[in-house]
């Protein structure tokens, strides 16, 4: 019992030390700024900020489980021309986009915003985020997993976008989606996609990662963290009222693993708080443990003979650039680009870039109808934005 307690002991200590730095800057806000403000200044941003709010055809379909997923289609104008869509017509390419761990569809928005009506794109809420529904099996006991995923994932394509090229889209566990999807239906792959992006992802060896905690409390922290989340998932409704009780700190750890930057837009911070804080706790605790046994580096090979374009991020915690450089080792083909001085959420943190990227991706899929031109720059003409390592 005492050697449990002690490896607890340095868990906390470990975590304690990434609370430390995120109250550290909300002690230095409490100084100037009064609670109430801080309360009126969320709400203000919350209603002035249109982020989140675009919305498309919805739609939904069923996981094999019986899980309702959320879809939504941002569709082209009708030109009046009926065809049927081939793999060679890549013009007429459907882009699937698929969410991180504890986001939603909504944090494509900048993205969203500048592909509307220029390609067909698919937006979706992985099982039990966002307006999709909580996983059947995992109410009856089965553990998440990524190759489920990326089930899931064949079921919206079935649904939203049965025929004609694809080019996949996956942040951080999206990415693992679009890699089990690749895994376990090859053939689809090598028939319809055309294109592949995988921002701020991993294909394996995510137990190794930090997550910035020093060393010496990080094996106890791996340790005991999957059952503090259980114990944590089984008191729901008390942990919630935890986090709003503690809403400074919570922003502040949101904001310190989210963006690699002070000074990012206060509308975005808040956004992407808005985002994480509707993930309940026990769903946080579902997914974690799928993430530390994932290893889909051999289904990236069925992504070898099309265009994939690879985005990091220098100060990414949670997805280390040196993870997005194993994809390029295993892809070398691929395009790896590096955004300096951005975190996790780079889509959130440098939308105009990180767009920029895709539509370069679309334009050499050749799923960018002619004469389209929406911010094809790829970023590095930016100074000081992205970096491409020479590996």
């Amino acid at each position: 019992m005492s050697e449990n307690w002690r490896k607890a002991g340095w868990a906390g200590a470990a975590i304690g030390v990434l609370a430390a730095g995120a109250a550290a800057g909300v002690a230095v806000e409490r100084i100037t700024v009064g609670r109430g403000l801080r309360m009126k200044a969320r709400l203000a941003l919350d209603a002035a900020g249109d982020y989140g709010s675009l919305r498309g055809t919805e739609g939904t379909c069923r996981a094999e489980d019986g899980t309702e997923l959320h879809y939504e289609t941002d569709e082209l104008p009708d030109d009046g021309k009926k065809r049927r869509p081939r793999r060679a017509d890549t013009a007429g390419a459907t882009v699937v986009f698929c969410h991180g761990y504890c986001l939603g569809q909504d944090s494509w928005h900048f993205q969203r915003a500048a592909l509307r009506g220029v390609v067909r794109s698919v937006y979706w809420d992985q099982r039990s985020h966002g307006r999709s529904a909580r996983g059947v099996a995992q109410a009856e006991g089965v553990p998440v997993t990524i190759e489920q995923l990326g089930r899931d994932l064949k079921a919206v394509i079935d649904a939203a976008a049965p025929e004609g090229p694809l080019v996949l889209v996956g942040h951080s566990m999206g990415g693992m989606t679009v890699m089990a999807l690749a895994e376990q239906f090859p053939d689809l792959v090598r028939d319809r996609v055309v294109g592949v992006a995988l921002v701020g992802t991993s294909s394996g060896r995510l137990d190794e990662v930090t997550y910035g905690l020093p060393a010496y409390g990080l094996g106890a922290v791996r340790r005991v963290l999957p059952g503090v989340l259980r114990a944590l998932g089984s008191q729901t409704e008390l942990v919630e009222r935890g986090r709003r009780a503690t809403a400074d700190l919570f922003a502040g750890m949101i904001k310190m693993y989210s963006f690699g930057s002070r000074d990012v837009d206060p509308g975005v911070a808040r956004f992407a708080e808005r985002l994480i804080e509707a993930t309940p706790i026990d769903v946080v605790a579902a997914f974690y443990p799928a993430f530390q046994t994932h290893d889909k580096t051999a289904a990236l090979q069925r992504f070898a003979d099309i265009p994939v374009t690879v985005i990091a991020a220098d100060r990414d915690m949670i997805t280390p650039p040196e993870h997005s450089v194993a994809i390029k080792e295993t892809l070398p083909a691929a395009e790896l680009v590096v955004l300096e001085g951005a975190g996790h959420l780079m889509m959130l943190e440098r939308p105009d870039i990180v767009t920029g990227l895709l539509t370069g991706l679309l334009a050499r899929a050749g799923a960018l109808p002619a004469a389209t031109n929406v911010g094809t720059h790829d970023g590095r003409s930016t100074a000081g934005s992205a970096a491409q390592p020479g590996r």
